[in-house]
């Protein structure tokens, strides 16, 4: 017997923001399609976020065009729960066609005719066109030199959610982009002895002169830069909208009792080391601290705009014992901690898509999108078109240009020549 399957022109995979916006452009230009979900509407912001999260860009700026925060600060930061209902809003606004609850399990490509075959837990679909919009953030990365310890609580940052999960004890947090910055300091507030392990980033300011550091990178032009600056991919960025949004700087993060350490380098029988980097890599945060500093001075002088000068943002803390006299060895025991958090990023994880799509480190072939592979696209990838991407407002002008992609495809595959219109007459 033939299993039955549903049939649809495009199919879309994933139903967060990527999904969202892209099921706003399809409809727009008249495309059926429909999306799947394997839980709910924005469900990684729902359930792969710590309590307290709240975004990283202020709500006029970390949002889709069509729709504001209703009731909110548009200054302010919303957090986590307010911007899953937001998208669940955005989502019924434009009668986004999501099934929700379907697990995708396999896409294979027809064989000798167009379209994908797409295994799913509620049966087989049969699509012309899919559009993978599972985002970035797809499988949590703890990276292989973890502890082999069963006396050690370890947890990736994607399953942190608030102090009380963790056993008594102090806790190591590794990475210091902004999940392990705001984790350690949330940590540290509620009592907890912290270590921080710090490895290469940029520190900008979440503010100067008036201006979000969004809108300054706005005005610079940086959000539609097409790829990463040479030699910086690596780096993570430090930066919180925490308590209202406020600046990340190490020195005072150790100067409010969190012990920094450099890059983590191994564990061995109850011991942790370090690279002796610590003080290099505050210094080259500050360098790109001052750098937009130095930046958003100059287009205020040039351009005439009326923005108040800010010299307390140049203040410089001490330098924190830790810094000056890095900790290289620690004896994880004797230093009371319990608990490592790994803060360490994700990878991609395409393995359920069978397709010749994709290079030799796993990583989609495409142009801005366009899979090499006809009638595959991606859509939230980090860069896909700019900097810009991986925000909110940055997938949904993806997913545009994405969705003219589909509708010229579709008009080509509709062209009938002189023959076949005459025999269709």
């Amino acid at each position: 017997m033939t299993a039955e399957k549903t049939l649809v022109d495009t199919l879309v995979v994933g139903a967060g923001q990527a999904g969202i916006a892209m099921s706003e452009h399809l409809s727009r230009n008249g495309v059926p399609h429909l999306v799947l979900e394997r839980a709910r509407i924005a469900e990684r912001w729902r359930s792969a976020r710590w309590d307290s999260l709240v975004a990283n860009g202020p709500a006029w700026h970390d949002r889709f065009p069509g729709l504001e925060f209703e009731g909110f600060d548009s200054d302010g930061f919303p957090g986590k729960d307010r911007v899953a209902a937001y998208l669940e809003a955005y989502a019924r606004k434009y009668a986004v066609p999501a099934r929700t609850g379907v697990d995708v399990r396999t896409l294979r490509r027809n064989e000798g005719r167009r379209g994908f075959l797409v295994t799913t837990s509620d049966g087989l679909f049969e699509a012309d066109r899919v559009v993978v919009a599972t985002g970035a953030f797809q499988r949590p990365e703890i990276p292989p030199i973890a502890p082999k310890d069963d006396g050690l609580t370890q947890i990736h940052s994607a399953d942190y959610r608030n102090p009380s999960q963790l056993p008594e004890g102090a806790v190591l947090v590794v990475g210091a982009g902004s999940s392990g910055v705001q984790i350690a300091e949330e940590l540290n507030e509620s009592g907890r002895k912290v270590f921080l392990s710090v490895g290469p980033h940029d520190r900008p300011p979440r503010a100067y002169r008036n201006r979000d550091y969004c809108w300054w990178l706005g005005v610079f032009g940086e959000w539609d830069a097409a790829t990463p600056t040479p030699g910086r991919e690596h780096v993570t960025i430090a930066v919180s909208g925490a308590r209202g949004g406020h600046t990340i700087d190490f020195r005072r993060l150790a100067l409010e009792g969190i012990t920094l350490v450099g890059r983590t380098k191994s564990f061995r029988d109850g011991r942790a080391t370090f690279h002796p980097d610590l003080a290099e890599n505050i210094a080259r945060g500050d360098e790109n601290y001052h750098a937009v500093l130095d930046r958003a001075d100059a287009y205020v002088a040039r351009n005439g705009v009326n923005l108040p000068p800010d010299p307390e943002a140049r203040r410089i803390y001490p330098e924190p014992a830790c810094v000056a006299h890095p900790i290289l060895e620690l004896d994880l025991p004797k230093a009371g901690i319990a608990s490592i958090i790994w803060a360490t990023g994700y990878v991609a994880d395409y393995g359920w898509i069978q397709v010749d799509a994709f290079d030799v480190n796993g990583k989609p072939r495409h142009q801005r999108g366009v899979s090499s592979e006809p009638g595959l696209y991606f859509l939230g990838l980090p860069y896909q078109s700019r900097r810009g991407s991986s925000f909110i407002w940055g997938v949904w002008h993806d997913a545009k240009f994405v969705a003219d992609q589909i509708v010229i495809q579709r008009q080509y595959l509709a062209y009938r020549d002189a023959s076949q219109r005459k025999a269709g007459a």
